[in-house]
């Protein structure tokens, strides 16, 4: 049968000193605060490709550091080359074949905003119905690019936005809330 015995068996001030080392390994540690932040963000456009043709749009926020890297590139490859900064695995194969040496990647300053790629896609958007402001601005722009734009990361197809940002424990979240402006700006 076991018995119940103290981790630090002593009177004398050793007792004190295993205390404080043990006390912080069984302590819950708190969980990390949810923050939410409202604030104006730029904004990629691209075309998500859907089956229906064109009634989606993606909105894809992308890390300061590496908007220069992502130009020219699709979204998708812009989060290969996000994930692969942030992975503590760069052996996988999507890091092996970035078409960019490792080495040349940033890391990213710690408190930046967002911690990571976010996209955002609105389906068969009806602009009377819409919770987004000025979404209409957001279609006629898409509209009016050519559709070849809007498959590459491009200076040309961004937006302006309001744009909620919640930092979680697990996940950040990005909502959209109301158009600004549309590029050139």
């Amino acid at each position: 049968m076991l018995r119940n015995r103290p981790l630090c068996r002593t009177t004398t001030p050793l007792a004190f000193l295993c205390a404080l080392c043990v006390i912080p390994l069984v302590a819950p540690s708190p969980a990390p605060a949810q923050s939410t932040t409202e604030m104006e963000a730029v904004l990629f456009v691209q075309n998500p490709h859907l089956q229906n043709g064109r009634d989606g749009i993606d909105l894809v926020w992308i890390p300061e550091p590496i908007q220069r890297l992502c130009l020219g590139k699709t979204g998708q490859q812009c989060a290969a080359i996000d994930y692969c900064i942030r992975t503590t695995t760069k052996t996988v194969a999507m890091c092996r074949d970035l078409g960019i040496p490792l080495s040349l990647l940033p890391s990213y300053p710690s408190g930046m905003r967002p911690m990571r790629q976010h996209t955002v896609t609105f389906f068969a958007i009806q602009p009377s119905t819409s919770p987004v402001k000025s979404i209409a601005m957001l279609q006629d722009f898409y509209r009016g690019l050519p559709p070849v734009s809007l498959d590459r990361l491009s200076m040309r197809a961004r937006v302006k936005a309001r744009i909620r940002y919640t930092r979680k424990a697990d996940d950040d979240d990005l909502d959209v809330f109301e158009i600004l402006s549309v590029a050139p700006f």
